[in-house]
């Protein structure tokens, strides 16, 4: 369960720090897009 958990509060913290959740309040759709490719981002770096 850990190992599903990791990627996903990885590409969160990427979130908080790059502080972009404050500039999608916006536009739903660019977050959602940003969200997913940080996932897939993530996923790529754990599975190096």
């Amino acid at each position: 369960m850990a190992a599903v958990r990791a990627p996903v509060e990885h590409g969160f913290a990427q979130l908080k720090n790059w502080r972009v959740l404050g500039k999608v309040r916006t536009d739903l759709a660019w977050a959602t897009a940003l969200v997913r490719a940080l996932l897939d981002l993530t996923n790529r770096e754990v599975t190096r």
